[in-house]
This record gives structure tokens, C-alpha cells and sequence, in this order.
């Protein structure tokens, strides 16, 4: 390390083993992890939760956790020490970190798989130790906590509507489903490539708020069950152009959909995994593409249009460090409008 780097004499961690769920969470005091060739110390700022965090805690998730794993992907800090070799950061830089760290760029292949909070260590720490390679700067008008809503959701929802090659153009129309962080950041990039937004919701306080954020028309899919039909409706009978599907509705997301449509599957909030006729594939020669949130290089594109339009994610409330637990088990019952943040510094 540089002369100019300087670690804390001590540190604290949340460590968890998957399966233990949220009672599972300890905090532990610990010598300062130091950082390698190419590794970089980050003093952590602020960690936003994610569906996935809940998926590792209760023993769900699809990819491998380590055991004693520090959880939590999506944080935000300041770099305070750097290991020998490093040349992209130096102290002082405000950075958050893709979730697969060793993803950079093009399709996802196998040896990218590790990730921050599930095989590796993730961010609900005082201070993480990352490759620099995985880091991405905070956009300049965001503060810690709302640059820490990024890396999972925000990378995800851009990846939804623009990693299929062309992606969303201008008079796309595209429907997200609920209200959860990825699909609140889909709704608020999706406008800002021109597209006509159509959100569904369960909850008539969220209907306004959507529309606040951006959505042109919202659905209400406990008043209207079979949503597909308005969707249909709203669309002249025509259907959507994409889906951004968080909810795992795949029958009811192909039927609103367009011929020749997209449908970006996120993922199942419910855990269930109902059949799918397969000719609601070919009716419309639809296109599903399952995401693992996006590459460092949709990462730097994410921030560039972020920033060029001074973007704000949207966050609901914050809890101090010490609270983890009562922050995991806010988002896990109380169906926040916005990230729920964990501020450690």
C-alpha cells in the first residue's frame, strides 16, 4: 500500500450463513481487511436492500453463497487505501462496485458467476475490500445512500430495457409490473428513452406515486386480475412492446404483448412458478430473456445517462448500521415505495 493509505484500527460486520434468515444476522468486530494486488480498501457509506438479499438470508437463492458470508450487494463508499498495482481509483474517489465483479463486458459467461454478497463478501460492512476492477464512480449529484440503490435494481432495469441489442427506441411502449426497486428504476429510464410507460400496481396509494415517477397509465391488477386485458385496451389491442416482468406473471406479461415483443424476466416475488403454455410464446413470436442484473460496462452506461439527466433513484426510508435486522425486516413486510437504505457511516 501507499503511504497515503490509512485503515481503521478495527472494523465491524454483519456476517450471516444462507438459510439462517434475518435472526441469522451478527455483528461482528474485526482487524481491517487489507487490500491486495489490484484491491482496493472502501470505507462503506450506505447498502440499499434487494429481493436477492432476502433470497440469500432465507436460503433461496438460485446462485452459491459462501458460508459466514458478510450479505448484502449494492453498497456505496469512499476509497481509503489502495493495494500495490492499482491505477483507476485512489483515495478519496466516491465508487460503488457491480455485483459480479469479474463481469466487464459482453454476455455472461460461467467464470463471471462470482458475486458480491452471495460467493464473495458483500457491502453491509464498515469497510469492503473490492478489485478495483468491479468499481463504477457515483455520479456526482448523488449522495452515498442513493448511489448505493444502483448496482442490483437500477443495473437490472437497465439491462431489462436496453441489452438486447437495439433495445427500447422512442414511442416504445413498455409495461413494468409491481412497485419494487427494479421496476420503479424501469419506469424512470424507460420515459428518458422516449417510451410510453405503463406500470401495474396492487395498491391504490401507489397508483399516484407511479404516475408521479413517470408511469402513463397504471393498472391495478387486484381490481383488474385479468390486467392483460386493459393493458390490450390501453394499447388500442395492439399489446406492449416489452415487458419488464418482476412478478413473475409470465402468462399474463405475453398476453399483453406485442407480435414480436420482448419480455425482460426478472424473476418470481412470490416464489411460485406457475406452467406456461407454450403458445403463448408463438402467438406473438415473443422474445423472454431471463436477466442476472448487468455488466460493468451497462454499469458505466447506467451512470452516463443518470447523470446527463441528473437522475435520482428513489428511496423510502434509512436505518442506522446497528439496525440491520429491523431494515431487512421493514423491506420484507412493509412493501416500501423506494429502496430501503442502511447507513453505516
Amino acid at each position: 500500500m501507499t503511504a497515503m493509505n490509512v485503515l481503521p484500527p478495527s472494523v465491524r460486520s454483519y456476517r450471516v450463513n444462507s438459510g439462517d434468515g434475518i435472526a441469522g444476522l451478527k455483528l461482528r468486530t474485526h482487524e481491517p481487511p487489507t487490500p491486495g494486488v489490484g484491491e482496493v480498501a472502501v470505507a462503506v457509506h450506505a447498502v440499499s436492500l434487494s429481493f436477492r438479499d432476502l433470497l440469500v438470508l432465507r436460503g433461496q437463492y438460485v446462485l452459491p453463497v459462501k458460508s459466514d458470508v458478510i450479505p448484502v450487494g449494492d453498497g456505496a463508499g469512499q476509497v481509503i487505501a489502495v493495494g500495490p498495482g492499482v491505477q483507476l481509483v485512489r483515495p478519496g474517489d466516491r465508487v460503488t462496485a457491480a455485483l459480479f465483479p469479474q463481469w466487464l463486458d459482453g454476455p455472461l459467461e460461467p467464470s463471471y458467476l462470482p458475486q458480491l454478497g452471495g460467493s464473495l463478501d458483500g457491502m453491509l460492512t464498515e469497510l469492503a475490500v473490492l478489485p478495483e476492477q468491479a468499481l463504477v464512480p457515483v455520479p456526482e449529484h448523488l449522495s452515498y445512500a442513493e448511489a448505493a440503490t444502483l448496482p442490483c435494481a437500477a443495473v437490472t432495469a437497465w439491462n431489462a430495457l436496453t441489452g438486447d441489442g437495439p433495445g427500447i427506441q422512442p414511442g416504445h411502449t413498455v409495461l413494468t409490473t409491481g412497485s419494487g426497486g427494479v421496476s420503479l428504476s424501469a419506469v424512470q429510464l424507460a420515459k428518458l428513452l422516449g417510451a410510453r410507460v405503463i406500470a401495474t400496481t396492487g395498491q391504490v396509494e401507489k397508483e399516484r406515486r407511479l404516475r408521479d415517477l413517470g408511469a402513463d397509465e397504471v393498472v391495478n391488477y387486484r381490481a383488474v386480475p385479468d390486467w392483460h386485458t386493459v393493458v390490450r385496451d390501453i394499447t388500442g389491442g395492439r399489446g406492449v412492446d416489452r415487458v419488464v416482468d418482476t412478478a413473475g406473471s409470465l402468462e399474463q406479461s405475453l398476453k399483453s404483448l406485442a407480435v414480436n415483443g420482448h419480455v425482460a424476466f426478472v424473476g418470481s416475488l412470490s416464489g411460485d412458478w406457475p406452467p406456461l403454455d407454450p403458445r403463448l410464446l408463438f402467438g406473438v413470436a415473443a422474445t423472454v430473456r431471463a436477466l442476472a442484473v448487468g455488466s460493468h460496462a451497462q454499469f458505466t452506461q447506467l451512470n452516463e445517462i443518470i447523470t446527463a439527466h441528473q437522475l435520482r433513484p428513489v428511496t423510502s426510508r434509512a436505518f442506522p448500521f446497528e439496525e440491520a435486522g429491523a431494515a431487512f425486516r421493514h423491506y420484507e413486510s412493509a412493501s416500501p415505495f423506494g429502496k430501503v437504505i442502511i447507513e453505516v457511516r
